[in-house]
Formats: C-alpha cells, sequence, structure tokens
C-alpha cells in the first residue's frame, strides 16, 4: 500500500499523547481527526484503525522491536513501533528515514518467540494475564482472544421515533448497510464502519451508538410505564434513555450521577431522542437518604474495571492498574449496600457491570444477599466477546421481599 507521510506523522502523534502526555486514545483520535479537514474518510480511517490497534497490541510491538525494557518516550520509538506494526500486516515498508534502522526478520523472529508467551502473544500486563486466569481458568485464552479483536458498531434504535426496519431503510438510502441481531430487539449492527453520528436519522433521535451487550440491560430490569424509576449511575445516560423509551416516555426516571457534566450530556441527548421524563440529580451528601424506599426500579450500573469493554478502550489495558481493581471492588460493594435503600419493597433492581471478573458481578451479588436477606436473586445473566461477540457485561435481577 502507498503510505502518505502525513498521515503516518498523525499516529506518531496521537501515540505520543497517548503514552507520553497519559490521554485517552478516543479522545486524542477525536482531536487528531478534527484537526485536518482535507482528510478523506480513507485517511482518516487509517489514522484511526492503526493508531487503536498499535495501542490494543503495545506489549507485543514492544517486544518484537526489543524495547519491552523501555519506556517508550521518544518520537523514533514510536516510528519503530508503526512500522512494525505495518511488517506484522504483511507491508513492505516505505525507504524513508525513519525507517532505515528497521530489520524485518528480527521483528519476524521475534514475533515467532512471543507466540509462545500468553501474555506477549495476546499483549495484556502481566498483573490483569494471572487475574483474568485465577477468575476464569481455561475461558481466559478465548476472552483473551475475542477482546483483541476489533469491536462492531452497533446501534440501538429509538422506538419512541421509528422501528428497526424502518431506520434500516434510512441508512440504505444513504449507502450504509446493516443487519439486525438475534435476541436484541432494537439492535442494528453496521456491516462496515461509518460515521453515524453526521447522518440526519442521528440528528434526529433515531437512534443511539450502544453495543448489544449493554442493550440487554435495560429490559432485564422489568420496567413498565408509569414506574418510578432510579438509574443511580446513569453517567451519560445511554441505559437511561433506553429506559425512557420501554417506558413509553411516560412515568419518571431519576437519574443520578456524582459527575455533573455528565448528566449535562444526559439532558442534551434526551431532548434529541424526544425524551421528557427524565429528571437528573446530582449525588450529594444525603441524596441516597432521601430517595430511601421510593423506587419501584432501581438500576446500579456500578463502576468498574471495564474488563469486559477492553475491545473499545484498548489503553485501559496500559492505565488500569491492580489497586484500582481492588479499590472499585469496595466501592461496588458501598453502592450496592446504600443504593439499594432506595428501592420500594416489593420493587426489583438490576446491579450491572462492564466487567467478564465473577469477583466484580457474581461475587459481590452473593455477598450482598447473605449480608441482606430481605433481597432475593431472581435471575442474572452474562454476556462475553468470547461466546456471543458483545462486549462482556453481567447482570442480576434482585427483588427486594
Amino acid at each position: 500500500m502507498k503510505y502518505h507521510r502525513v498521515l503516518v506523522e498523525a499516529i506518531v502523534y496521537a501515540l505520543q499523547q497517548v503514552f507520553v502526555e497519559n490521554r485517552q486514545a478516543d479522545k486524542v483520535i477525536e482531536y487528531v481527526l478534527k484537526s485536518n479537514k482535507k482528510w478523506g474518510s480513507r485517511d482518516r480511517a487509517f489514522i484511526a484503525e492503526n493508531t487503536y490497534e498499535i495501542v490494543r497490541w503495545w506489549r507485543l510491538l514492544k517486544f518484537v522491536t526489543q524495547l519491552s525494557d523501555t519506556t517508550v518516550s521518544e518520537e523514533a520509538q514510536f516510528w519503530q513501533l508503526f512500522a512494525a506494526w505495518r511488517i506484522l500486516q504483511g507491508d513492505k515498508l516505505p525507504v524513508w528515514q525513519e525507517f532505515a534502522k528497521i530489520n524485518e526478520k528480527q521483528i519476524l523472529a521475534r514475533f515467532e518467540e512471543a507466540q509462545q508467551i500468553r501474555k506477549i502473544k495476546e499483549s495484556v500486563p502481566d498483573w490483569m494475564d494471572s487475574i483474568g486466569e485465577q477468575e476464569l481458568g481455561e475461558e481466559w485464552n478465548a476472552e483473551l482472544q475475542a477482546m483483541n479483536k476489533q469491536a462492531p458498531v452497533v446501534l440501538r434504535t429509538n422506538t419512541l421515533k421509528t422501528n428497526p426496519a424502518d431506520l434500516r431503510r434510512k441508512f440504505q438510502e444513504i449507502g450504509i448497510e446493516t443487519d439486525t441481531v438475534s435476541d436484541v430487539t432494537d439492535a442494528l449492527v453496521l456491516q462496515k464502519r461509518a460515521n453515524v453520528f453526521s447522518t440526519e436519522a442521528f440528528k434526529n433521535g433515531l437512534f443511539e451508538v450502544q453495543d448489544a451487550g449493554s442493550q440487554l440491560i435495560a429490559p432485564f430490569l422489568e420496567v413498565q410505564p408509569g414506574m418510578r424509576v432510579i438509574d443511580a449511575c446513569a453517567g451519560a445516560g445511554g441505559k437511561t434513555l433506553h429506559l425512557a423509551t420501554l417506558m413509553e416516555n411516560k412515568g419518571r426516571i431519576i437519574a443520578m450521577d456524582v459527575e455533573d457534566y455528565k448528566l449535562q450530556e444526559l439532558q442534551r441527548r434526551a431532548r434529541r431522542n424526544g425524551i421528557g421524563n427524565v429528571e437528573t440529580k446530582l449525588i450529594e451528601a444525603k441524596t441516597i437518604k432521601r430517595l430511601k424506599e421510593s423506587a419501584d426500579r432501581l438500576l446500579l450500573d456500578v463502576p468498574c474495571s471495564g474488563l469486559g469493554v477492553l475491545r473499545r478502550n484498548p489503553d485501559a489495558k496500559w492505565k488500569l492498574k491492580p489497586e484500582f481493581l481492588e479499590n472499585i471492588k469496595k466501592t461496588q460493594s458501598e453502592i450496592i449496600t446504600n443504593y439499594s435503600k432506595m428501592l420500594k419493597h416489593g420493587g426489583k433492581m438490576v446491579y450491572a457491570t462492564c466487567s467478564i471478573l465473577p469477583s466484580e458481578s457474581e461475587e459481590q451479588v452473593k455477598k450482598f444477599l447473605v449480608q441482606n436477606t430481605e433481597y432475593k436473586l431472581i435471575k442474572e445473566q452474562r454476556t462475553s466477546p468470547a461466546t456471543d461477540g458483545f462486549d462482556g457485561f453481567y447482570m442480576a435481577l434482585i427483588e427486594r421481599k
């Protein structure tokens, strides 16, 4: 393939921002793509895909370039890593000064060597590989492989405004082909990546981007129109909006979070979706106490390690630390213990994570039920990149007696 220097420079710059400046990969790519309006869709795809894939395979690429024991910070090293990635894709590098010292045979030989060491072959930190094996056993191998594949783009139809069949037709008219997802009623998957955010359908609030696994959580809560529902860890509100559509815009949803900017984004999204039954509330000192026994339904989509969504956020592999995992488990335990008091007797709640680790999911629920006997587990479900191609989510439906 033909290389354009300006595009490779953009990738090198993006990687420096991620690994030297410690910025989030998605935010960096968004910034870089906006920096040159002359780039066409192919150029943008080349920058985004190569940046994400180099981030994903960071440990493997450091190994094949013999930078394993080095803190990569020099620009020349980032050019080396880009070169290694393209060699592993079977490309012939252009005769550029930056590639003059690249030894293709050595890179390919080191790649063969890496196949014998799982944590290098699958490109994960030591601690993550240990915890994954400890908690998932043999299943960890399959999950690792699945999490290193590019995630599909999945849309959730806003059924307040349209239906999946009509939305598919609208996309077909502008040359975007989609597939339906069995068992996920309102989901459409893009056959090829496309900028859906620039479409009229998005501006008119006909859909949201939301993984198929995530789309199973709101229906799991068994909401009905007219209910009083609390989404206690709402974030920017993907599941809040889904709950509102399932409730046919009737009743009341209180969407809560500790971050005000996320709730403001939720309000913007709700307006675009034509949703009017959502009230946002910043969590403060006495918020939970004031809402005691007030909810018919309660969603606790708790903060977690995000190990179920690594294929979408590959930089998290290098930014997560084992101590964060231990601290977040304490937070999860506190949330389910304290926030569950907002549920009415006879009401139901869902505890959910985007983690494939039982210690953040099933084990948290078991511990809570042992300590709080007035609650009982009705059902639980998992999704997994390896078994069904969805992101890795856990959900448990719990009733307060």
